[in-house]
C-alpha cells in the first residue's frame, strides 16, 4: 500500500467522523438551547478554544516538523482526543458542558488539517503530482464523508444522538489505527534558509495568500452566521442540516472541477475568479434574502474555497521552488485556519441580521479583490515566473553537456583548453601573399589517397 493510500484512508475516516458528529448534534441540546445563551456560550468557548491555537500553533509547528514522525504523532493524538471528547458528548448531551466539548473538537479538527497538509508532499513521487494529490483527498473526504452521514442519520432517528456520537467515536478510533501506518517522515529537517524565506515572501505568493485567507474566512463566517440565523425559523435544524449538505456538495464540486479549471487559466486568475464569484453571490443573495439564499451561499463559498486552494497550491509550487513544500503548506494552512476561527468569532459576536450577514461575505470578497488588483498594478508588482521544475529536473544534466572530471573546481580540463586554443588558431589564418589575418575555415589537407595535382 502506497504512502498516499494510507493517508487517504486516514483522511476519509477523520472527515467521516466529523460529518457523523455534525449529524449527531442536530437533535441535541446544542441546537435546542436559547439563542442568547447559546451565543454567549459559543463566544466564550471560541475564545477559550482558539486563543491557545492562535499563539501556540505557529511556535510549535516548526518544532514538530523537525521530529521524525512528528506530524503523524499529532494526527494520532488528535484522533485519540476526539474519541474521548465524543464519548463525553454522548454523556453530557443535555448540559452546558457540551459546548466546550464541541468547540474543542473544532480546534482539533483544524489542527489535523494543518498536519495533513504538511504530510501530503511526502506521499507523492514528485512535486508535479502534489496538486492532483490534494484534489483526490478532497474528493475522498467529500464522497466518504457523505457516506458516513447515512449510518449516523439512521442511528439518530432510531436510537438517539448518543448512539450517533458513539458511531463517530468509532470512526475516529479507526482513524487512529490507520494513522499508525503512516510513514514517519521528517517534514522539514532543517530550518528555513535565506532562499526559502525569499521565495515565500514573493509578491505573487503573498497576494495569493491574502485572497485565500479571505476565501477561508468566508467559510467560517458563513457557517456560524447560518448556525444562528437559521435557528430563528421553525424548522431551523432541518435548514441548517441542508446548509451543511450544501457546503459538502460545494466542496466536492470544487475539487472535481478545479484541475480542469487550472488547465484553462492561470493561478492568479483562478483566485480572482473565486473572489468575483464570492462577491457576486454574497451581494446578489443578500438582495434575495431568505433561508434559501443562505443555503446557496454556503455552497458557493465552499466551492470557491476549494477552487482557490488548488490555485494557491500551484502558486506555491511555481514561485517557491526552493521552499520545503510540507513546511510551506503547514505555515499557510495555519494562517487560513486562524482566519476561519476569527471570522467565526465575528459572526457570533456581530449578531447581524440574515441578509446583512450574507452581504458581509460579498463585501469582504469585493474589497479583497480591489486590494489585490491595486497591488498588482503597482510598479514592481507580481509578475509571472517561469514554471517551476521538479527537484529531479533541476538535478538532471542536459543531454549535450560534458561531464566535468572528478576533483575539478569548475575549470576546464587541460585537454579541453588545448582543443579550444587549437580551434581558435585554425579559425584565424594568414593570406600567403599579404600575410594579413583572414577569418574562415582552414584549408582542407590532402589525404594520402588523393592523386597529386599537375604542376
Amino acid at each position: 500500500m502506497s504512502k498516499f493510500t494510507r493517508l487517504a484512508i486516514t483522511h476519509a475516516l477523520m472527515m467521516g467522523g466529523d460529518a457523523a458528529m455534525v449529524v449527531a448534534l442536530a437533535d441535541s441540546f446544542f441546537f435546542s438551547v436559547e439563542l442568547d445563551a447559546a451565543r454567549t456560550q459559543v463566544l466564550l468557548f471560541l475564545a477559550i478554544s482558539f486563543a491557545p491555537f492562535l499563539f501556540v500553533a505557529p511556535l510549535i509547528g516548526p518544532m514538530i516538523d523537525r521530529v521524525a514522525g512528528g506530524r503523524r504523532m499529532v494526527i494520532q493524538i488528535v484522533a485519540v482526543i476526539r474519541v474521548v471528547l465524543l464519548l463525553l458528548m454522548a454523556r453530557y448531551l443535555d448540559g452546558l458542558a457540551l459546548f466546550p466539548l464541541v468547540f474543542g473538537s473544532l480546534v482539533l479538527q483544524k489542527t489535523y488539517v494543518i498536519s495533513k497538509s504538511s504530510l501530503v508532499p511526502s506521499t507523492v513521487r514528485n512535486e508535479t503530482e502534489l496538486v492532483e494529490a490534494n484534489s483526490k483527498l478532497g474528493l475522498v473526504s467529500g464522497v466518504l464523508g457523505g457516506l458516513a452521514v447515512l449510518p449516523a442519520a439512521l442511528l439518530l432517528t432510531t436510537i438517539g444522538s448518543g448512539a450517533a456520537l458513539t458511531y463517530s467515536a468509532i470512526l475516529f478510533g479507526c482513524a487512529f489505527a490507520s494513522a499508525r501506518r503512516l510513514a514517519p517522515e521528517v517534514v522539514a529537517a532543517t530550518k528555513v534558509g535565506q532562499q526559502e524565506a525569499e521565495d515565500l515572501q514573493s509578491p505573487s505568493l503573498q497576494l495569493g495568500a491574502i485572497a485565500m485567507t479571505v476565501l477561508r474566512a468566508n467559510v467560517g463566517f458563513t457557517f456560524f452566521h447560518l448556525a444562528f440565523w437559521l435557528r430563528t425559523f421553525d424548522n431551523g435544524a432541518v435548514l441548517f442540516g441542508a446548509a451543511i449538505a450544501a457546503s459538502g456538495v460545494g466542496t466536492l464540486t470544487g475539487n472535481v472541477l478545479a484541475p480542469r479549471v487550472r488547465r484553462l487559466m492561470r493561478e492568479e486568475t483562478m483566485l480572482a475568479a473565486a473572489l468575483i464569484i464570492s462577491a457576486v453571490a454574497g451581494l446578489g443573495l443578500a438582495v434575495l434574502g431568505g433561508p434559501a439564499a443562505g443555503i446557496a451561499l454556503t455552497a458557493v463559498v465552499n466551492f470557491v474555497a476549494a477552487l482557490g486552494r488548488l490555485g494557491f497550491e500551484s502558486i506555491v509550487q511555481r514561485d517557491a521552488p526552493e521552499a520545503n513544500q510540507g513546511r510551506a503548506f503547514a505555515l499557510f494552512e495555519t494562517r487560513f485556519q486562524l482566519a476561519w476561527a476569527v471570522a467565526a468569532f465575528l459572526a457570533v459576536a456581530l449578531r447581524a441580521p440574515g441578509a446583512i450577514g450574507v452581504a458581509i461575505v460579498g463585501v469582504g470578497a469585493l474589497g479583497t479583490l480591489i486590494h489585490v488588483r491595486i497591488r498588482q498594478q503597482r510598479p514592481g508588482g507580481p509578475t509571472r515566473r517561469r514554471p517551476k521544475q521538479s527537484k529531479q529536473q533541476r538535478r538532471r544534466r542536459p543531454s549535450g553537456s560534458a561531464r566535468r572530471p572528478k576533483g575539478s573546481k569548475g575549470s576546464r580540463s587541460k585537454a579541453a583548453r588545448g582543443k579550444r586554443a587549437s580551434d581558435q588558431r585554425s579559425a584565424t589564418r594568414r593570406d600567403p601573399a599579404t600575410r594579413e589575418p583572414t577569418r574562415g575555415p582552414a584549408p582542407r589537407s590532402r589525404s594520402a589517397s588523393e592523386p597529386p595535382r599537375d604542376r
